[in-house]
């Protein structure tokens, strides 16, 4: 890296990596990790749980979950509910346009009208009374099953090099929506062990009854 990649900015190397990690996070949702501090070897993690990659077109798809991360981050920021226009003024910042096909990313507003919508990430809806019609996106079913609002908002926070807890209200919220989380989970298995125990009973009580 700092033979073929930085050259004559060696001094400088820590600031770049750091820099350039970031954008690796944000947009790809890769975290760099340092293998051998001696001989400065680095390798490339995927540290989001969503599964989006996974279903992509193959093992060589380039990483897009940062990008989903990012948008989902928008929309909870904005009170769960985001314009297209505000999405839009995100993605500028990096780099994507309307219209404009991404090396990456192909055309930007397919795969966030279209592609993230069909699987199920986000929703894309004609905002109620809007004329001309204005759209608005909302995190999709398939996102509150696989991330929630804390993960969203620690990737957030990470990219602008500060904590969840700096950014208070959306932190009470994401705590909020953590605790409801258990308490779902909580009743979903007592409901399971409700079940279990009569099930049992039953057998119990039916061999009994053959006997």
């Amino acid at each position: 890296m700092l033979r073929n990649v930085i050259q004559v900015y060696r001094k400088h190397f820590l600031e770049i990596l750091k820099k350039a990690s970031a954008h690796l996070e944000m947009v790809f949702g890769l975290d760099v990790k340092e293998m051998d501090p001696y001989r400065h070897i680095y390798i490339l993690v995927n540290k989001l749980d969503l599964s989006y990659d996974a279903m992509a077109s193959g093992n060589r798809e380039i990483p897009k979950t940062g990008l989903l991360m990012t948008i989902l981050g928008v929309i909870f920021m904005m009170g769960n509910c985001a314009t297209e226009e505000q999405i839009w003024q995100i993605l500028n910042v990096m780099g994507l346009y309307e219209g404009r096909n991404h090396f990456i990313f192909g055309e930007p507003k397919k795969l966030i009208t279209k592609d993230l919508v069909k699987e199920n990430y986000l929703e894309y809806c004609q905002m109620p009374d809007s004329d001309p019609p204005c759209f608005e996106f909302r995190w999709g079913p398939r996102a509150y099953v696989e991330t929630t609002k804390m993960k969203v908002l620690e990737f957030i926070a990470k990219i602008h090099d500060s904590v969840p807890s700096a950014y208070s209200s959306w932190y009470e919220e994401a705590l909020q929506d953590e605790e409801e989380r258990a308490q779902a989970r909580a009743a979903a298995k007592a409901r399971i062990a409700a079940i279990a125990s009569a099930r049992s009973k039953a057998l119990i009580s039916s061999s009994s009854y053959t006997k």
